[in-house]
């Protein structure tokens, strides 16, 4: 797994052994960052990256151009792996780490008024978190204008049409995953 573009492309990036998370897979992550990069500027962008496992998305993000990147995820080993891969591509001073639950760091950046310009969402397919994360994001009112959450499933699933103000504009299936798409709607 590299990083595809930008300023740390071609950085080689580490993931965490076992079946606790499951990177995207280049072609997915490319297809996705272009799909981004058609709809939003990620230069000087704010990324949040939750269950981030490798931090794969949120590196590829911040060597497009972002600039500042939050990861959430609970796992140690993985959270040493995002630590590792930051370091790899000289972007460590662009990002903080939090070590926890998924709904719980989303709250705590809730309750610091965080926005941002881009939301990447890649839990684990069975979790449970889809539907109380976007509904979350919505309610901390967390996703800039303009903004874009993505959230990343398994194909036979399709995530609902609208959490609040945030609605759904596309979805875009890749083999065994599906990329979903959501946007603030304009009040």
């Amino acid at each position: 797994m590299r990083v595809i573009a930008g300023t740390a492309r071609g950085i080689r990036l580490a993931a965490p052994r076992g079946m606790q998370t499951r990177p995207t897979a280049d072609r997915v992550r490319e297809a996705l960052f272009s799909i981004i990069q058609s709809r939003m500027d990620l230069e000087g962008a704010r990324i949040l990256d939750i269950c981030a496992g490798s931090g794969a998305l949120g590196i590829e993000a911040l060597s497009r151009g972002g600039a500042a990147a939050v990861f959430i995820e609970s796992g140690a080993a993985a959270l040493q792996c995002i630590r590792k891969n930051l370091e790899q591509a000289q972007c460590m001073s662009r990002a903080e780490l939090l070590q926890m639950d998924a709904l719980k760091g989303v709250r705590l950046l809730g309750r610091r008024d965080a926005r941002f310009e881009l939301v990447l969402f890649d839990p684990p397919y069975a979790s449970q978190l889809y539907d109380t994360i976007p509904a979350e994001i919505s309610t901390e009112e967390m996703l800039a204008q303009d903004g874009l959450l993505v959230a990343e499933c398994a194909a036979r699933v399709v995530l609902q049409e609208r959490f609040g103000t945030l609605v759904k504009i596309d979805r875009r299936v890749y083999g065994d995953s599906a990329l979903e798409l959501y946007t603030r709607e304009d009040t």
